[in-house]
């Protein structure tokens, strides 16, 4: 961290109160050491001078410094203005508390105790350069008073070097900790901001995935029905003059899509399960209506079913192996050219297994970039990765193509 830029270097400490709960108390106990030594020096300087001359000045000198001391809230405002704005009540105040003091030290001595609280207020009401600069000059006071009134007693190395180490410890203490508290507030102000940052990432990363799911999901269901719809239509306009009968066929099958994608599309702006899975529908009885309905005269459809059925698969993954057997079978009907293929659902001890197999011309999937093509794959390979599985697709120009989705049970549920 740059010492230059720290914020307690060249800062008013004034207004920690405010900010800093145990600044509170510690100015309560600077307060009432300050109201205490004064009251000891006074009542010494009246027991030991009794019927001094001075004795009047001395009293009124100290009442003032109490009012003085009382007003410091009204005339040095706790509250620091900002750079460029700073007001001059805070020095003045300060300038005649300061003055008094001196006064009455150069009148008793003995009041030179009350240069401690002195030095935090002269620490907390100015910046820190002007601050030392004070604690200084008062200390230089102190020196010079206590060394004139022991003078006749000889020279005393505690009246001279004492009072600057005091002053030197209870500033680098003050200054020291301040700066610390400085510092401290600035690392809670860059974890406030970087936790800020991570919360506005995880929600752009969140919307990412979002759009993503959405993507998917419009691809699977409205994207794929409205394709059949399309080429349900076609084939109707085709054969309407030859054969109306088939026709008739086409239109009633792309209205039973059509039914089925409003299902959808009602399901999916609410995020619940397909249509197909609705009512507590199993993967099976979901995967047979896919088939009947996506099967025709051009294109023959088979499932088939191994294994010990799972009592309870968990709905998301029934949903993931449902979205991957529709878009499927949407590829193999837009882009293979088959005239078969097969559905098998197949339950092991620890995966459930979808095998999609069909006779079409196939394709090299080392012809494109990760072996994916379109937006079909990549979207069944997200929904098999984000449960833990895999998506293989083995296929060669001409020979047909096999996709196989594997599901552990044991991270699926």
């Amino acid at each position: 961290m740059n010492e230059r830029s720290t914020p307690g270097t060249e800062r008013s400490l004034m207004g920690t109160e405010d900010s800093d709960p145990d600044a509170g108390w510690l100015a309560t106990v600077m307060h009432v050491a300050f109201f205490v030594l004064l009251c000891s020096s006074l009542t010494r300087y009246l027991i030991v001078h009794p019927g001094a001359r001075s004795t009047p000045w001395v009293v009124a000198l100290a009442a003032l410094l109490s009012l003085l001391y009382v007003l410091g809230p009204v005339l040095g405002p706790r509250r620091t203005p900002a750079p460029g704005g700073r007001t001059a009540g805070p020095v003045i105040w300060l300038a005649a508390v300061m003055g008094t003091w001196l006064t009455l030290v150069l009148l008793a001595p003995s009041f030179g105790w009350c240069a401690v609280p002195l030095f935090y207020t002269g620490l907390r009401s100015l910046r820190t350069r002007s601050a030392i600069l004070l604690v200084s000059l008062i200390t230089a006071c102190v020196v010079a008073a206590q060394v004139k009134l022991r003078l006749r007693f000889g020279f005393d190395p505690n009246l001279m070097f004492a009072p600057p180490a005091v002053a030197a410890v209870a500033t680098a203490v003050f200054v020291y900790s301040q700066r610390q508290a400085d510092r401290l507030r600035t690392v809670i102000t860059d974890l406030v901001r970087t936790r800020r940052e991570l919360a506005a990432t995880e929600r752009r990363e969140g919307t990412l995935a979002e759009r993503q799911r959405l993507s998917m999901e419009i691809h699977d269901t409205l994207a794929q029905g409205l394709s059949s719809q399309q080429m349900l239509l076609q084939a109707a306009d085709r054969l309407w003059d030859t054969d109306p009968q088939a026709a008739r066929r086409h239109i009633r099958t792309a209205e039973s899509i059509a039914e089925l994608n409003l299902a959808e599309a009602r399901r999916f702006v609410h995020d619940l399960a397909p249509a197909d899975l609705a009512d507590g529908a199993g993967l099976d009885d979901a995967l047979r209506s896919l088939v009947e309905r996506e099967a025709s005269d051009t294109l023959r459809i088979h499932f088939h079913q191994d294994g010990v059925p799972v009592t309870v698969l968990p709905e998301r993954v029934r949903s993931a192996l449902l979205r991957i057997a529709q878009g499927a079978l949407a590829n193999i009907r837009e882009h293979a050219d088959a005239r078969s293929a097969a559905l098998t659902l197949t339950y092991l001890d620890d995966q459930v297994v979808l095998d999609i197999a069909d006779d079409g011309h196939g394709f090299d999937p080392a012809d494109t970039p990760g072996g994916v093509r379109g937006h079909g794959l990549p979207a069944m390979r997200v929904r098999a990765r984000q449960l833990g599985g895999t998506l293989t697709v083995e296929s060669a120009p001409g020979e047909g193509t096999v996709l196989s989705a594997a599901i552990p049970l044991t991270s699926a549920v």
